[in-house]
């Protein structure tokens, strides 16, 4: 069907944005979310391709966790008409066009699932991709959106293992160590996953004092310029006061912002990058960031130019930072 209307009419009889549009088109489908909660399930499919448009479920695979202990399965092929399969997705998977004859119908199929998936919390990798092949499912047979928020393993992989060039499931099982069974078959990859996301919740909490702290540096979504200090208790004998100051690296004692919060309080200004105005940078524990080679980061190391050409600029440790800040704030 083709409909004759301008984009500016469009727009003016919407009351959507074009970004909504774009990045919402899926409504009501679930937050991707950062998190380690203790009831969760792990879901994986299977399918003829990469494309929930065009391309079909043939297997469904899921494990629900209650207080981190595994309480029940949920396995299925499924039949779809007019399912063709590749000889790549027959190789990679071993499934066949023979045995999906007789495995039972996607309408079938995906009542079960729902019913066993319930609002619980969706755990996979590359969940983006399960999720939307899903929602469109559900629309599809089961007149209703998936709306589970879902928490994607390759997202958090991403971020705390920088110096690797893939983070594909199999490359993380290959770093972690896990070997049980053969990848793409849908219950293996659960399985998989389980294993990364735990030991990823290990290294997190070896890195970061909470999960919120880890959730809270994954995205920054605020600027340095956004902490709003206290007035009544700037310090002008402080020798932070209406000085710009910078934070690099991680903090032992505070989480970046409240270190940042500490700042302003006393009548400092905060930065996110150091530039021809900074006047302290302020040095927290790199050895957790193996992709910082030489031990500086990329601010460290242009504090030092700017310190050589002589600017007025200071480049202290944590330590030295808790020492000026201890007579206004218990540290």
């Amino acid at each position: 069907m083709q409909v004759n209307i301008s984009l500016s009419t469009f727009f003016e009889n919407s009351n959507k944005t074009f970004a909504s549009l774009i990045n919402n088109r899926r409504i009501h489908k679930g937050n991707n979310i950062i998190d380690f909660p203790s009831n969760f399930c792990i879901v994986d499919l299977e399918t003829t391709g990469f494309s929930p448009d065009f391309d079909k479920i043939i297997e469904i695979g899921a494990l629900k966790y209650s207080n981190d202990v595994v309480i029940d399965t949920f396995q299925s092929l499924v039949h779809n008409e007019d399912t063709f399969l590749t000889q790549d997705i027959i190789t990679l998977t071993g499934i066949t066009e023979e045995m999906l004859k007789f495995a039972p119908s996607v309408k079938d199929v995906l009542p079960l699932f729902d019913n066993f998936l319930g609002d619980s919390i969706i755990v996979g990798y590359n969940t983006t991709f399960d999720v939307n092949f899903l929602y469109d499912n559900y629309l599809h047979y089961l007149n209703k959106p998936l709306t589970n928020d879902f928490i994607d393993c390759f997202r958090i992989a991403k971020k705390l293992y920088p110096e690797m060039q893939h983070h594909r499931l199999k490359d993380m099982i290959k770093v972690l160590r896990f070997d049980k069974g053969k990848l793409h078959r849908a219950l293996n990859d659960c399985e998989a996953t389980a294993f990364c996301f735990y030991k990823f919740k290990e290294k997190i909490l070896s890195k970061y004092k909470l999960i919120e702290d880890f959730r809270f540096n994954f995205r920054k979504s605020w600027k340095a310029a956004d902490i709003k200090g206290d007035v009544s208790k700037n310090n002008p004998d402080n020798p932070l006061y209406n000085k710009y100051c910078v934070f690099t690296g991680k903090l032992e004692k505070f989480i970046r912002k409240d270190a940042m919060k500490i700042v302003a309080d006393l009548g400092g200004i905060n930065q996110d990058n150091v530039n021809k105005d900074t006047n302290f940078l302020i040095l927290g524990n790199n050895d957790y960031c193996t992709s910082i080679k030489g031990g500086k980061s990329t601010k460290h190391k242009k504090a030092e130019k700017y310190k050589q050409e002589g600017q007025d600029i200071e480049i202290i440790s944590e330590t030295v930072f808790y020492d000026m800040i201890a007579d206004n704030f218990n540290v």
